[in-house]
């Protein structure tokens, strides 16, 4: 659901870049103002903050590497945003996690135009985030409250977020003219029910294994952070070699370009900083190539996410 350069207008690309940055200015805020959790040490509270964002993050830029196919040779990949915001206890660092991986997606890969980073933001950063999240707390509170049904309401909040952040994502398009409301809807919101469907399974699997294996990196547990070792491999196995698997084909919003006609509008229009990484590879090498860019592209988004949480200190640190 990546917008590149081309497919929104300049009024668009300006009024979601504005709510955007202004978005993200109030989670910065609202993030450092968050009392300590019920039951939590400060120093636990303390030790687990910056690695966990930092892990997170890291972990959303490599699944996001990896497009699974879905039908009629269209592929999507993991959004992210219902699962950063429930590992991370919090809608506001779930913004902050997505949008560091959007700007270095942007910046550093030429994944989703420069010009439409604000829209890119909006749709997955905001929307997709806080639709998950909201739902999420919904469903838990009608299916009684028990943690180990956390699972399921994640898995099906999250996937209906991907079609709230698409349908985002169409009018967007239609009110840039770049394709008419009632042809560019049905398309995006149909191909997305499908990826969400994917990124419902994603996050539901996730969470199993997190709340078994290691409970310490979600919220509620407050247990001291464990360790770095299964959490680092485990991330740099995704980005190097997972990624590898990737289907090639192209994911719903490209497929529903190629299907309307506006494709080229991106071809024409693309502003980015000059990369060796640009589309994932190393100087256009694939293969090893795209292994060395994933696991770059990781470290970075996990350091970046380490400086913004020590950055951001709790009011109560």
């Amino acid at each position: 659901m990546h917008i590149p350069d081309g497919f929104v207008s300049p009024p668009v690309a300006a009024a979601t870049g504005l709510i955007s940055v202004v978005g993200l200015g109030i989670a910065m805020g609202r993030w450092r103002k968050a009392p300590l959790p019920k039951g939590a040490s400060q120093n636990a509270f303390d030790i687990r903050r910056a690695p966990v964002l930092g892990l997170t993050t890291a972990f959303i830029f490599a699944a996001q590497m990896i497009n699974f196919p879905v039908a009629g040779g269209t592929s999507g990949h993991l959004l992210g945003g219902t699962l950063a915001a429930i590992i991370l206890g919090s809608p506001w660092a779930g913004m902050l996690c997505i949008a560091t991986v959007l700007i270095i997606q942007a910046v550093l890969f030429a994944d989703g135009g420069i010009t439409a980073l604000g829209a890119n933001v909006f749709n997955m950063g905001l929307i997709g985030v806080w639709v998950g999240w909201s739902l999420t707390q919904t469903l838990q509170r009608l299916l009684g409250g028990y943690k180990g049904r956390l699972p399921l309401a994640a898995g099906v909040a999250a996937g209906i977020s991907v079609v709230v952040a698409a349908i985002a994502c169409a009018i967007e398009l239609a009110l840039s003219g770049t394709a008419p409301i009632n042809i560019v809807l049905p398309a995006m919101t149909g191909v997305h029910i499908l990826i969400g469907i994917g990124e419902g399974l994603i996050t539901g699997g996730v969470l199993t294994y997190l709340m078994t294996a290691r409970p310490d990196l979600l919220p509620g547990n407050q247990q001291e952070f464990k360790g770095w070792i299964v959490p680092v491999v485990s991330i740099l196995l995704i980005a190097g070699v997972l990624s590898l698997l990737a289907s090639a084909w192209p994911d719903g919003l490209e497929r529903v370009a190629e299907n309307l006609g506006f494709i080229k509008l991106g071809e024409n229009v693309r502003v980015s900083v000059p990369t060796p990484f640009a589309d994932y590879t190393v100087n256009g090498n694939e293969g090893i190539g795209t292994s060395i860019a994933g696991i770059i592209g990781s470290i970075v988004c996990f350091g970046v996410a380490f400086g913004i949480a020590k950055l951001v200190k709790p009011n109560n640190a």
